[in-house]
């Protein structure tokens, strides 16, 4: 597998292909880092899972702390909640953390991540753009009835600067409905992170020009490179079992207030 701009704009697009001008394609290459991505997989695109999460972060040369509020006991039945903020990386340095920890872990993601045949084996694929199939549907109910730890980002999408705070859009209730199902406690956790002033800018801009397309996501790729060489710090608050989530609040409600609860859990720390 290897990065082709310019052959994926003419398979989904030929005449915005003919029409675009070498010099936007050229761009488009050197924003998407497709030198060093393919430089990267031809070196180690053979590696699949956790075994491709690891050589992706030693590549970037990331370190990575991880904090527990409390033991999480190994063997449970757990769905990892995180806030969202740097659209991927932390997604690949979460998959690592928490199999390493708790022995596997599944992701439940966006279909079109699926043709990242080295990550493929741990992503459980969400149809954003219509209805889920009844084999997606299937997959994803079969995980969540299995022993696999799960880690989920309920905004979807990354974070955003929201008056002057890097935070999470309004969370999806899904995960705590099938939690609630499937009788899975919660872990929420906290990863510290946040992308470039230049991502959070182009997004706020694109908002108030009322233009919807999230263009911004074309950075992401340019976001992680920008990560190589750093620390991030990663908070595991205390487990909320099933059992304890208020009846009398709609799933809704209860995915808002734990979003809310996780931007708090570094001041747990702080007070032990």
């Amino acid at each position: 597998m290897r990065v082709n701009v310019r052959q994926v704009l003419n398979d989904k697009n030929p005449k915005l292909a003919r029409w675009m001008p070498g010099v936007l394609l050229n761009w488009l290459e050197r924003i998407i880092h497709q030198k060093e991505i393919n430089d990267f997989l031809d070196k180690y695109g053979h590696l699949t899972g956790i075994e491709f999460c690891n050589q992706v972060i030693q590549y970037f040369n990331v370190t990575t702390h991880i904090r527990f509020l409390e033991p999480i006991p190994v063997g449970g039945r757990y769905v990892f909640v995180s806030n969202h903020p740097l659209g991927g990386f932390d997604g690949i340095i979460l998959m690592k953390l928490i199999a390493e920890n708790f022995g596997d872990v599944r992701v439940p993601v966006n279909d079109i991540l699926m043709n990242i045949p080295q990550l493929r084996q741990l992503f459980i694929p969400i149809n954003k753009h219509g209805h889920q199939s009844k084999t997606a549907a299937q997959a994803m109910e079969e995980t969540f009835q299995s022993d696999i730890p799960i880690l989920t980002f309920p905004a979807g999408l990354c974070s955003r600067k929201i008056k002057g705070q890097i935070r999470d859009l309004e969370w999806k209730k899904n995960f705590v409905v099938k939690a609630i199902e499937s009788k899975r406690d919660i872990v929420p956790i906290y990863f510290e992170g946040r992308n470039s002033d230049f991502f959070y800018n182009l997004s706020n801009l694109r908002k108030k020009l009322g233009i919807k397309a999230n263009i911004e996501m074309i950075f992401l790729v340019d976001e992680m490179f920008r990560h190589r060489n750093k620390t991030f710090e990663v908070y595991v608050g205390k487990i909320i079992p099933h059992t304890s989530l208020d009846k009398s609040k709609n799933a809704h409600e209860l995915a808002q207030e734990i979003r809310k609860h996780i931007y708090n859990i570094p001041l747990s720390f702080s007070e032990i």
